[in-house]
């Protein structure tokens, strides 16, 4: 981001922060609302969170934008739906948060719009089958005394291992924050805005060149070394209780068609602990209302800040002038068009592409690039609802109201990185688990007005479960029954009699995530988050700075740089982009 677009959105932030209440501002459209024949300054694909925050700061940088989404609800897969199960709430897709960029919550004043996080603490645990169990969470007596348990050794190493993921993670915090400074074609470009990118890229690089220097090369060896190697090579030169690792571990592996011996597994473990909630590295919240209070709060700064929001409204193609090759808006489905010189698309890199540009009109390396992309998923989530908090065979006291064990993320079939590994390698041979590798949160007992008084909000996001089956097909409910039976069975090894308090539940496969919320391959980051798909890779090699071989076409979604999470780092960094093309026009 260059120095004058900040100074702009921050001028933006600061004349419009309190301008209106949250409570006027308007509601979203039908597109049949929208003005006729007017040119919008910029239009947005896809009113996910990083749709609605790429609109939010153009709009306070004084620009007319228009958000497109093609669900009837708002926050791609960062939404909260009700009416599934009557009287509860779920958080259908993503469920919980800490990526959130502080400076985008700080920015666009999420807060005084009606975000609110509920921290957890203890933040983890661990169930073992044998009689034990593991406690974490922000407490590091708490850390130091259970993971003592198993080994007094890794209580030791614990906060080492803590203390260096942090050091890492305020590298990369510049890195996110910061469009990538890619090699662009500048041929017609004037020889002041020539000079203005290599300054651009010059301040980049020295500015990475300064933090890593200020770690030193022991830690950048530390670093790479942690980019390139297996989660398992990192852990078990960390420490040496299974239980422990394994728990670790499931970061490295979570919503990616990977296992914990794949190379550069390791970067993706630490992708999951550089958030922070309140201001403490690494820690997950729930929000309350659900995930879909994020995109309601970012909606609210969006909306008081003028854009205007319309909700089922497909876009079926992305117009451009056969002779120039630049943007000239969108069509939808139901035959409107909206006219712009700037589209910004929050889908998929796929989707955005293949499906809704026209043919012949990118380069065919680029296209390739794009077609050939991992978007692979092994993720099924499920969304349950039960009248009682499970009771694990582990804990000796009953907890009818909620206990440490409840308040976190509990790891089911996680004892060891062994059992994970099993896991991951029958879903290669396109065989869901038998053993699934569950992540159990509970939000329901910080947040109270999801579900009714007693009752529970338990979400599930299980893997492995390839997206095409050697036998059988996820259309088929026997198979889904069949599969959902099985977790909930697994569960009961922990927690007798999990089955028999659900009430109802709402499973999403791969294909069901791909076909709901246009997620390609059910791929919840938009595309794998191997090094060879990040940074000056994302979303293909030589287009990593949001702009894309159509002029006036940017990808804003998480299938670009920094990548999957609900992060919003991709919708601010590419709002940031647009708004320095637009003042070289």
């Amino acid at each position: 981001m260059s120095p004058a677009t900040k100074r702009l959105l921050l001028a933006g932030v600061r004349s419009r922060g309190r301008c209106l209440s949250t409570s006027s501002a308007p509601s979203p459209l039908s597109s049949s609302q929208l003005p006729k024949g007017k040119r919008w300054d910029a239009v947005v694909i896809g009113g996910g969170h990083n749709g609605l925050a790429a609109a939010a700061y153009l709009a306070r940088a004084g620009r007319s934008v228009a958000v497109l989404e093609r669900r009837g609800v708002l926050g791609g897969a960062a939404v909260s739906e009700s009416g599934i199960v009557p009287g509860f709430r779920f958080s259908r897709c993503s469920y919980l948060l800490s990526l959130l960029r502080p400076a985008l919550i700080r920015e666009l004043e999420l807060e005084r719009h009606g975000l609110k996080l509920l921290p957890r603490s203890p933040s983890s645990f661990t169930p073992c089958l044998d009689g034990r169990y593991l406690l974490l969470g922000p407490d590091a007596e708490l850390n130091r005394s259970e993971i003592g348990k198993f080994s007094k050794k890794d209580a030791e190493a614990y906060p080492r291992y803590e203390e260096q993921l942090e050091k890492f993670c305020k590298l990369m915090d510049f890195v996110i924050d910061s469009p990538p400074p890619e090699l662009r074609q500048l041929h017609d470009a004037s020889m002041v805005d020539r000079m203005k990118d290599k300054v651009d890229k010059s301040v980049f690089w020295s500015k990475l060149l300064g933090i890593v220097m200020q770690q030193g090369q022991k830690d950048m060896v530390n670093f790479f070394d942690l980019l390139l190697s297996p989660a398992s090579k990192i852990l078990n030169n960390w420490f040496e209780g299974d239980v422990l690792k394994a728990t670790l571990a499931t970061d490295a592996v979570i919503g990616a068609m990977a296992g914990v011996n794949t190379p550069g597994s390791g970067y993706v473990l630490l992708h999951h602990i550089m958030g922070e909630t309140g201001g403490q590295r690494g820690v997950w919240a729930y929000v309350e209302g659900g995930m879909g209070s994020v995109s309601s709060a970012i909606s609210k700064a969006a909306l008081e800040a003028g854009v205007q929001i319309v909700t089922n409204a497909e876009v079926s193609q992305v117009m451009v002038d056969e002779t120039t090759g630049k943007v000239q808006g969108v069509a939808l489905a139901d035959g409107t068009e909206l006219h712009s010189s700037v589209v910004l698309s929050n889908a998929t890199p796929y989707r955005t592409f293949v499906d809704l540009v026209p043919a012949n009109t990118l380069p065919e390396e680029f296209l390739c690039a794009i077609k050939t992309a991992d978007y692979s998923s092994a993720t099924t989530k499920i969304n349950v609802a039960v009248d009682s908090l499970p009771q694990f065979r582990c804990c000796k006291n009953i907890n009818p109201e909620g206990g440490p064990e409840h308040m976190g993320t509990i790891h089911i079939g996680s004892e060891s990185m062994e059992e994970i590994d099993v896991a991951y390698k029958e879903a290669t041979g396109g065989v869901s688990s038998t053993r699934p590798v569950i992540e159990m949160t509970i939000p329901s007992v910080l947040d109270k007005t999801i579900s009714p008084p007693g009752q529970h909000v338990i979400n599930l996001f299980v893997q492995y479960t390839p997206y095409t089956l050697s036998e059988g097909s996820w259309q088929d409910s026997t198979v889904r029954r069949s599969f959902a039976e099985r977790c909930f069975s697994l569960i009961d090894e922990y927690a007798p009699g999990f089955s028999s308090s659900v009430i109802g539940y709402d499973m999403l496969t791969p294909p069901d995530l791909e076909r709901e919320f246009g997620l390609t391959g059910g791929n919840i980051f938009h595309g794998a988050m191997g090094l060879d798909s990040l940074f000056l890779m994302r979303p293909a090699k030589g287009w990593s700075d949001y702009r894309t071989p159509v002029k006036g076409l940017y990808l804003c979604g998480s299938g670009a740089h920094p990548g999957g999470g609900v992060m919003g780092a991709p919708g601010r960094n590419a709002a940031s982009v647009v708004l320095d093309d637009l003042k070289a026009r």
